[in-house]
């Protein structure tokens, strides 16, 4: 059983416990991440990255996170 305020997700495949109440913006930048080279998939939905701020992550939600790396 989890803690309290504590939640168990999917991300990536993999389970996660992440701590309740964040938005996917929160969850992205947890990862240390750049919001604005990500690309979510919540629940094999695509969110627009105006979604991430209002969008909150909840109990057995699945995720993907999708970074993209520049290169040449």
């Amino acid at each position: 059983m989890s803690e309290p305020g504590i939640i168990q997700v999917q991300v990536n495949g993999k389970e996660r416990e992440i701590q309740s109440g964040l938005s996917v913006h929160q969850l992205v930048e947890s990862f240390d991440l750049d919001p604005k080279l990500i690309v979510v998939e919540l629940n094999r939905e695509i969110l627009s990255r105006d979604q991430f701020d209002d969008v909150q992550i909840s109990e057995g939600d699945a995720v993907e996170l999708v970074h993209f790396v520049g290169g040449g």
